[in-house]
């Protein structure tokens, strides 16, 4: 049959030719599948045209991409492969591919040749040396893994680049952000370390835009001199492959030629040395973070206020944090490897309170690792939080029975007023009277401290703190006091002369009215009660001093505290609620002074308030009155 010329066409061409044919598009799309091809891989046109190409074996796959940018980068490639059939079959074949055109001379994608390939002895040649490859590069990786240090794992990489790949120098740059940085290299000057680069304008930017995993560049297609690489003399071709960090870019290895050639299996060495790298690097970040968050969970615990342990199944204590050592004053030598010193909870939840040898309270609880089988067990101090519920269960127990004797008096007193007004006489009904008054200011009194005591807690003492005459102050709480017990001798000794202080005078008051009734109170046996001034530097102190029980040793900060009284061990004895000496601390440092006791010898208490000094005496500031009650009313304070 005779064709006129110019009557033949290209579909005609492809379908008439012998050899596969196979077009793919710069997506790697198929766009042409002769009948030689379907009938040499088993795929219909139809099936494929317009979809990614199957019959590429994975192994082979970097190899493929190898071949394709050689191609783009150069001139056409001839090898011995393998390709797969859709009966599952892999053949021998000989690949030509060559770069395929537009009508505007651009590159638009690839064209493969593939021949039946009838030299089984050439084939098997190229697979095993593609096998010696492949054992090359699985010792190059075994020895990039053997380390976790991320620094020292990209120097690997960057030394076994040269080795495998035959290039003569190259680098690992990472992305940060919008950037790259070169964080290492192999025969380049050591001063290009840290030096970074645009990315959008880098040919690594243009290998994530193409959406491949390898390229290629040459000084025939592209400028090389201006290229931080440069520093390599002679540089002619640089080859780059992305290196994947859990699926997303994370830097590229760059391979570097000035001497040697490149050819696709030097690319498809980069690009599986590059996705190796990848994994590499994610083991070394995954095991660089954790060992972040395991030092800063050490941080943490170790931190922590809380005594913190950590047991093995046994309930044996691995784990000892700082704190769990002064609170038990056990270190963790120890006590690792050991049971712990104390009870624990049941179960999760729910804390017990222990009280340890040493005297200290714990509240423990207890949480479980399901994944170890390890239990985690925290513990804190609670020994003030449990020494101040004793204390509120004691105040209660005891203002109760404070309240209790004058509201018991005087609501007896006032139903005997009411129900026998008529019977009794003029004097009766007055020593009634006088009794529930006597009782009700001993009721306010106790109310008064309890406020008082409140206030205190909180900060919230109300004091106007002005220049006043404090020798005045005395002498009125010496002549308010002075009738309180036949028991007692009350004695005043003032300087001729005591400058005026700083502070409030009814604070200061209250102050020294609760120390002369502590005095009198921790006196039973009665005996001098002396009150005097004196000057100290800038201060003046005063002092109020007896011969009573005195104070117990170590406790003399402690009867400051709320709830405490001189003597625990006998309350019923003097009785009150523990609050006056509180109350009185915190009055004089509201008034920037100070209380504080002191045991006289060999019997006796020295109480010692400070008040400072004012340099220039202002005009006589009123001084409350002090109103004594009635001898009768002192008496009953008393008992």
């Amino acid at each position: 049959m005779t064709f006129e010329p110019g009557s033949l066409s290209a579909d005609a061409v492809l379908t008439s030719a012998a050899d596969a044919i196979v077009a793919v598009d710069t997506e790697l799309r198929v766009v042409v599948w002769n009948p030689a091809a379907e009938r040499m891989f088993g795929w219909r046109a139809d099936e494929l045209i317009g979809g990614p190409a199957p019959f590429v074996p994975e192994e082979l796959v970097a190899e493929h991409h190898a071949v394709l940018e050689r191609v783009r980068a150069g001139g056409p490639v001839s090898i011995l492969t393998r390709r797969s059939c859709r009966d599952g079959r892999v053949i021998d074949v000989r690949a030509d591919t060559s770069c395929l055109y537009d009508g505007q001379g651009r590159a638009a994608g690839w064209v493969n040749v593939f021949h039946a390939s009838e030299d089984a002895g050439a084939v098997r040649s190229h697979m095993a040396e593609r096998a010696r490859l492949v054992r090359r590069l699985t010792d190059v990786v075994a020895d990039i893994n053997a380390d976790l240090d991320l620094p020292a794992v990209l120097d690997r990489i960057a030394h076994s680049l040269t080795e495998l790949t035959g290039a003569d120098a190259g680098g690992f740059v990472l992305i940060e952000e919008d950037r790259l940085r070169l964080v290492s290299l192999t025969q380049l000057s050591d001063h290009l370390r840290g030096y970074t680069a645009s990315l959008e304008s880098s040919l690594f930017g243009e290998l994530l835009r193409s959406g491949k995993t390898v390229l290629l560049a040459t000084d025939d297609t592209r400028s090389l001199g201006d290229l931080i690489w440069a520093d390599l003399e002679g540089l002619h071709t640089i080859a780059l492959g992305v290196s994947n960090v859990q699926g997303r870019p994370y830097g590229a290895l760059y391979a570097l030629y000035s001497k040697g050639k490149v050819g696709h299996i030097e690319l498809e060495l980069l690009e599986l040395l590059a996705a190796h790298a990848g994994v590499a690097l994610g083991n070394a970040m995954a095991y660089q973070e954790m060992v972040r968050r395991r030092a800063h969970e050490h941080a943490v615990v170790d931190a922590s206020a809380d005594g913190i342990a950590v047991l093995d199944q046994a309930g044996r204590v691995r784990k000892w944090n700082r704190s769990a050592a002064e609170l038990t004053g056990l270190s963790s030598a120890e006590v690792v490897g050991r049971m712990p010193p104390f009870p624990f909870p049941a179960g999760q939840g729910e804390p017990i309170k222990h009280r340890l040898d040493n005297g200290r309270w714990l509240e423990i609880l207890i949480a479980d690792i399901p994944e170890t089988g390890e239990r985690v067990v925290d513990f804190r101090d609670i020994t003030q939080a449990k020494a101040l519920e004793e204390e509120k269960d004691l105040f209660l127990a005891t203002t109760g029975h404070e309240l209790r004797t004058p509201i018991t008096v005087v609501q007896g007193f006032a139903n005997t007023l009411v129900q026998r007004w008529e019977k009794m006489d003029d004097a009766a009904r007055r020593s009634a009277v006088a009794t529930i008054a006597e009782r009700s200011t001993m009721l306010a009194h106790l109310v008064e401290n309890v406020l008082l005591g409140s206030h205190a807690g909180t900060g919230e003492l109300d004091v106007d703190n002005v220049p006043f005459d404090v020798a005045r102050l005395l002498r009125g709480s010496m002549s308010a006091l002075h009738p309180f017990s036949g028991r007692h001798r009350l004695l005043l000794e003032l300087p001729e002369s005591l400058p005026e202080v700083l502070g409030d005078p009814v604070a200061t008051d209250v102050i020294i009215g609760q120390l002369l009734e502590n005095a009198f109170k921790y006196s039973p046996e009665g005996g001098p009660v002396t009150l005097r001034a004196a000057v100290e530097g800038d201060r003046v102190v005063i002092t109020v001093e007896d011969e009573g029980i005195g104070v117990a040793p170590g406790d003399e900060e402690r009867i400051f505290e709320r709830f405490v009284q001189g003597e625990a061990g006998d309350r019923r004895r003097f009785g009150g609620i523990g609050l006056g000496l509180y109350i009185v601390r915190r009055l004089a440092r509201a008034q920037s002074g100070e209380v504080t006791a002191h045991r006289r010898e060999p019997r006796g208490t020295r109480m010692r308030f400070t008040l400072q000094c004012v340099r220039n005496p202002s005009p006589d500031i009123a001084i409350p009155p002090v109103v004594p009650p009635s001898g009768e009313a002192e008496e009953s304070q008393l008992r």
